[in-house]
């Protein structure tokens, strides 16, 4: 397609989603290299030149679990979320409110984005209590388990007038996934989950979870088995049937944010070359859009 004709496809879109929020959330890989990072920033940069209202949210499984085991500290998931004991929060409040935020921060100022970072920690943005020992399905094995999460937590309440004053200002929020509680304790959120409620709450236009993968697939070893749009009502069917470990986080997410008025969540992949624009702007878009 040529720039022209690419300009012209995009118009509608541009008319449609000026002035509207988008949540964005990045996965630990798409980190993991500071050329895709910075690839992914020059495409927040352009949606941010556009006058559309950039909410990043952050993970970092996979530099959390590097560093954790080069500290000799045992790394547990259960259905794609992280056990985290002691250790293993102090190792996720140094790589996701050190490293990973300065990073974005970096790339974004680079590419003219004034951004601040922050946690669900600031200003009470998060509130969440600590989650309870839990019976659940394994969804590796198919048994019943018994788990303690440790210094996991269940979100309780998002307070957005801390968002809501940074947009107002032109600022991209760059959060990472961690909350409080009314007592001063500190927990680990998965964020997928993170991204789902403040798109709720916000009443974003769009949720988009930027993963290592193409989307959903019908057949998680087939790449060319993606499935291009999904309706809420087809993904128990998912949930119960192939899709495990993170997918299933995030097609949770995805769930309560189409559930919470939030009208599309899209789950693309964050290392193709101009995804992010791809679904956003083109009729085509590139991963998997679900909405009710």
């Amino acid at each position: 397609m040529s720039t022209v004709a690419g300009l012209k496809q995009a118009l509608p879109y541009l008319r449609l989603y000026s002035g509207k929020v988008f949540v964005i959330k990045l996965g630990g890989e798409i980190m993991a290299e500071e050329e895709t990072l910075d690839q992914l920033a020059i495409q927040l940069s352009l949606l941010y030149q556009l006058n559309i209202h950039v909410v990043v949210v952050h993970g970092g499984g996979p530099q959390a679990s590097e560093l954790a085991r080069n500290l000799g500290i045992r790394v547990e998931m259960v259905n794609g979320r992280r056990v985290t004991d002691a250790r293993t929060l102090d190792v996720a409040k140094m790589v996701f409110n050190g490293k990973l935020n300065t990073d974005i921060l970096a790339s974004l100022t680079r590419h003219q984005v004034s951004a601040v970072g922050l946690s669900g920690v600031d200003s009470g943005l998060i509130s969440a209590v600590r989650r309870p020992v839990k019976n659940i399905l394994d969804r590796e094995t198919g048994k019943r388990i018994k788990v303690n999460f440790g210094f996991v937590g269940d979100i309780e309440s998002v307070n957005p007038s801390i968002l809501n004053h940074l947009i107002s200002g032109s600022y991209v929020p760059v959060i990472s996934a961690m909350a409080g509680d009314e007592d001063g304790h500190v927990y680990n959120i998965n964020a997928d989950t993170v991204a789902a409620e403040i798109s709720v709450v916000l009443k974003a236009t769009k949720l988009i979870l930027l993963t290592p993968i193409v989307g959903v697939l019908q057949d998680p070893t087939d790449r060319g088995s993606l499935i291009s749009q999904l309706q809420l009502k087809d993904l128990d069917n998912f949930l119960q049937g192939s899709v495990k470990g993170g997918m299933s986080v995030k097609l949770e997410a995805c769930r309560r944010a189409i559930e919470g008025g939030v009208p599309r969540a899209h789950i693309i992949s964050g290392l193709e070359q101009d995804s992010l624009l791809s679904e956003i702007f083109t009729n085509e878009g590139c991963g998997t859009l679900i909405e009710a």
